[in-house]
């Protein structure tokens, strides 16, 4: 069966080798609804640079070219999350060079025992989207202290500012990936393995989602952001990423039930029946959803950078993880994982 999977793998490459999760138009409506849900005494200076921000939403997408190689080696797997081929771990380690060598540990395990899951056990198609966003978070967090620096210190901070947007709106692009849910699972270009129910097999599904029903709905941010909540503190930026790739995980079935029904690329375009029109009512509200919680998600990060960025520096109390003396310390990687301290949410 692992060799359907290889073979749908390289299907897709052949056939599809430029979908990104939610189109222009979706990813587009993540950021600007995010940024406009900035709370006022959040970072609003981000407000001033919108256009800026929702220019970036699509553009790492651009950086997964054969074209340049190096990059794409590199950025492929930040857009995806494929649970199931890393389901042997009890705990998704807190750095990404831990999750690296746990699934080459597993891919040298199954090659030696000549298990072709092997052939998809390695970082490229496992993903790293969690890795990737909280690596932008944190600099977020960063350009923040600058930003307050500069502040107190009465100078431009125009430069920093456009800095932090930068990472807002490539951290946007990661979350808007993540709430996709066939960005969150094996099935993320047709269903693999055993298929009783019959779900499209074909790499195509994957844009007829993300892409053709939201063009069809004519997807904006304004359809969304009446549903953002009001910002909240995340006690874990780590783990707020995790949950959410969870979540989007739940609906992976469900986006193949409806794209078995044609509403994704025929809604809107007849007079619909009853049947079709409330399955219509169906996807959309699932596209809306998704929609909604990455925005929330990216707003809620963007709080939490700022607020967080005004506290004292919050270094792991048992020390610096690149030191040998560090408890967690892994030879293998030369540091520690990040540690978890959690916080009161405010």
């Amino acid at each position: 069966m692992r060799i359907v999977v290889i073979l749908a793998v390289v299907c897709v490459l052949i056939l599809a080798p430029g979908l990104g999760a939610w189109g222009e138009r979706g990813h587009q409506a993540v950021n600007r609804a995010a940024v406009r849900a900035i709370p006022d005494d959040g970072p609003t200076f981000l407000r001033a640079h919108e256009e800026w921000i929702v220019y970036l939403a699509i553009i790492p997408d651009s950086w997964r070219s054969p074209a340049e190689p190096f990059l794409k080696i590199l950025e492929d797997p930040n857009h995806g999350w494929f649970r199931e081929q890393f389901a042997f771990m009890t705990d998704v380690p807190r750095s990404r060079y831990e999750f690296v060598l746990a699934l080459d540990a597993e891919h040298r395990r199954l090659a030696a025992a000549g298990d072709p899951g092997a052939a998809l056990t390695n970082v490229r198609w496992t993903g790293t989207l969690p890795y990737a966003a909280v690596e932008s978070y944190e600099r977020m967090v960063a350009g923040m202290r600058r930003y307050r620096a500069a502040l107190a210190k009465g100078v431009d901070t125009r430069l920093v500012e456009l800095e932090i947007a930068s990472y807002l709106g490539r951290l946007g692009h990661y979350i808007a990936d993540g709430a996709q849910p066939l960005h969150d699972t094996i099935h993320h270009d047709g269903w693999q393995g055993p298929n009783p129910e019959g779900y499209a097999t074909d790499p195509r599904v994957h844009g007829r989602f993300e892409s053709q029903f939201v063009e069809l709905m004519q997807l904006t941010s304004d359809d969304v952001q009446a549903d953002i909540p009001a910002a909240v503190v995340l006690p874990d930026a780590f783990d707020a990423v995790i949950a959410h790739l969870d979540d989007a995980a739940a609906h992976v079935e469900r986006v193949y039930q409806l794209d078995r029904t044609g509403v994704f690329t025929t809604a809107g375009t007849a007079k619909e029946s009853a049947e079709a029109a409330r399955v219509t009512a169906e996807a959309r509200a699932l596209m809306l959803r998704q929609i909604s919680r990455a925005a929330t998600l990216l707003r809620d990060l963007a709080h939490t950078a700022w607020v967080r960025s005004a506290e004292p520096p919050r270094p792991d109390p048992a020390g610096n993880p690149i030191l040998q003396t560090h408890p967690q310390y892994n030879p293998a990687t030369g540091s520690a994982p990040a540690s978890r301290q959690p916080l009161e949410a405010r």
